[in-house]
């Protein structure tokens, strides 16, 4: 065999291919793994959410003295319990709207522009229901709409 044989070895040649077929397919993996989630999502998070307790767009006017400015927000909760039963009344929807509805007034409106902002937003509002309505069972707060407007 001459040293031009040896190099176009069918051999060497499969070895390479499945060599690099093999590497890009554990780089492909590696990359397209989705993430974990964070250590706080992982102790009370969604795997801990039983039920979603859906609650009516909520607008609030955060107007000022120098500029108009409307919140309309989405809101649904992750609960640590079943809702089955509870459609007698069992939810006190109204002190939960009064709850949220005193956190949205709080709020300042440039704080609710970051993600940050809006992430302290759902702390301050799962805080409150926790001492207004402990009950609840609230373990997380989804928006699902946000919109401010100027």
């Amino acid at each position: 065999m001459t040293a031009s044989e040896k190099k176009n070895s069918p051999f060497l040649i499969i070895a390479l291919t499945l060599l690099l077929g093999l590497g890009g397919g554990a780089a492909a993996m590696a990359f397209l793994r989705p993430a974990a989630p964070p250590k706080s999502q992982e102790s009370d998070g969604p795997s801990s959410v039983k039920a979603v307790l859906h609650l009516e767009t909520f607008t609030v006017d955060m107007s000022s003295p120098d500029q108009k400015v409307y919140l309309r927000v989405g809101i649904d909760l992750g609960l640590g319990h079943d809702l089955k039963g509870q459609d007698d009344g069992g939810t006190p929807t109204a002190l939960v709207r009064d709850t949220i509805l005193g956190v949205l007034m709080a709020a300042k409106p440039d704080d609710l522009i970051s993600s940050e902002g809006k992430q302290k937003l759902k702390d301050q509002i799962l805080n409150a229901l926790h001492k207004r309505a402990p009950g609840l069972g609230a373990l997380e707060v989804y928006y699902t709409e946000f919109l401010l407007q100027r």
